[in-house]
């Protein structure tokens, strides 16, 4: 086999038709290009948090610049519950929208509606074709984004 030099290139026959990009490359690029959907929606509730709740714990996001950490988990106990609520109120919401398959919303919703604040529960249905929108985390962050603005 001939020895190439470091800057040398082969001739490789080219394959009829235009050359195609490599998969990864496609989706790189679609990523670059991916533009905010919530770009240009009026901000209807500027104080707005979410909750992605769960059986075990519960993560809640809140809007930007509110806490140190803007997204956090907390359990499903009384406790947690009330450390929760005093959490959202320190940081100035004043509406929550919840996102829950069971029956596990119920008692953070009255402890919510007891404190003041507006709590809003969504079908998560709704949520579920969304593409790249997977996972606890992402799943508060983008119902916080979406509830801010309408």
């Amino acid at each position: 086999m001939p020895q190439l030099a470091k800057n040398a290139t082969l001739n490789w026959p080219l394959a009829s038709g235009p050359a195609r990009p490599l998969p990864h490359r496609r989706r790189a690029k679609a990523r670059r290009q991916a533009k905010d959907p919530t770009q240009g929606l009026e901000v209807a509730h500027p104080n707005a948090a979410a909750i992605d709740i769960g059986c075990s714990e519960h993560w809640v996001a809140v809007p930007p610049g509110r806490a140190e950490r803007t997204t956090q988990a907390f359990g499903c106990c009384t406790a947690e519950l009330n450390r929760l609520t005093e959490w959202l109120e320190q940081c100035g919401v004043d509406t929550v929208v919840m996102e829950a398959t069971g029956n596990y919303w119920v008692v953070l919703y009255d402890l919510l509606e007891g404190r003041g604040l507006n709590p809003v529960v969504v079908n998560p249905r709704y949520a579920k074709n969304m593409s790249g929108k997977k996972g606890d985390i992402p799943d508060c962050q983008w119902m916080q984004k979406l509830h801010t603005g309408e």
